[in-house]
């Protein structure tokens, strides 16, 4: 027997505010095709004013207790995967925990951008194994559209703002690979790479928050071969293989990149969950929304075998491998 952290339950929430491609042709020299074929975008949801990453990220939450049917005096520990924070401190994860009641437990942030939630994921199954927590609220919160530079067209149509969270729980699995809950995740990172997707400001630096830089080209290259790798080394230290997959969640970053990635895996496409056409790149929130969505949609059932993967800056990236 063997403890495992098991998800529970899941939500998400997008802002109101529905941004077609259209929008973008008054702005920039781009069009509606252009942004389709080249990302498989149709639209995106923009935050409105006023409207923060720790509000949105307290919708979804309270959207996943309500989902696993749990009160929020349940729930152990809150981590939130966020690039845009409401402030540069205090965590929004905190803030979380205020505007739910949570009056017990703890807090925290992970920064790995668009990897967040899964490294958001890895920490939170390693504070259920070691026993310091039995229910963990994990979310994943951005509002991108606040560092966006509106005059670059390669970066200003792919990002959208939006929450996903699920919760997992402590449950106990007989130690195979039939249990429910997290089996294994692959973390990795290169800081020699940073370059390829970063933003030119910060507290030490500039003093203010920057805008979104992207080399495209570079960082597609690497994303295909670093996604499938870490997938399938994630599915290799439980003994799994890329037959056994029912589902890729992946980072809704771009259609070709989860084209290519489900091609080199062997996985058919109407296996993979996309919202990226309603959502765009929503960064850490984009995995759990995909997820919230897919559960909606009837697509994802319990007993599925979930691959999650992500690459964002830093470089960062990595792989969940889990049981619905």
């Amino acid at each position: 027997m063997i403890r495992r952290a098991v998800i529970k339950g899941v939500g998400h929430y997008l802002p109101e505010r529905v941004v077609p491609n259209s929008y973008f042709e008054d702005i920039v020299d781009t069009s509606d095709e252009w942004i389709r074929t080249r990302s498989g975008i149709e639209r995106r949801h923009f935050a409105a004013d006023g409207e923060t990453t720790s509000q949105m990220a307290t919708s979804a939450a309270r959207a996943a207790l309500e989902n696993a049917g749990l009160a929020v005096d349940d729930i152990d520990a809150i981590i939130v995967a966020t690039s845009t924070p409401d402030l540069t401190f205090p965590s929004v994860a905190t803030m979380v925990q205020s505007e739910l009641g949570m009056t017990q437990g703890f807090g925290f942030d992970v920064q790995a951008v668009c990897a967040g939630f899964v490294f958001a994921l890895a920490n939170a199954n390693a504070l259920i194994l070691s026993e310091q927590v039995d229910r963990v609220l994990v979310i994943g919160s951005e509002t991108f559209s606040r560092i966006l530079d509106m005059s670059d067209r390669a970066t200003c149509v792919l990002f959208g703002d939006g929450a996903g969270a699920v919760i997992l729980e402590a449950q106990i699995g007989s130690g195979t690979v039939a249990d429910r809950g997290i089996l294994s995740a692959d973390l990795n990172s290169d800081g020699r790479m940073r370059d390829m997707l970063y933003v030119d400001g910060g507290v030490s630096t500039t003093q203010t928050a920057g805008r979104l830089r992207m080399q495209g080209n570079p960082l597609f290259r690497q994303a295909v071969g670093k996604l499938t790798e870490t997938a399938e080394k994630a599915l290799q230290k439980v003994g799994l293989g890329d037959d056994d997959v029912d589902w890729i969640v992946p980072h809704q970053a771009n259609i070709r990149i989860i084209q290519g990635t489900a091609k080199k895996m062997g996985v058919p496409m109407d296996r993979v969950v996309l919202t990226l056409q309603d959502h765009g790149n929503t960064s850490a929130a984009s995995i759990p929304l995909a997820l919230s969505v897919g559960c909606a949609d009837g697509k994802i059932k319990r007993g599925d075998l979930i691959v999650t993967e992500a690459i964002g800056g830093g470089l960062a990236w990595g792989a969940v491998v889990l049981r619905w």
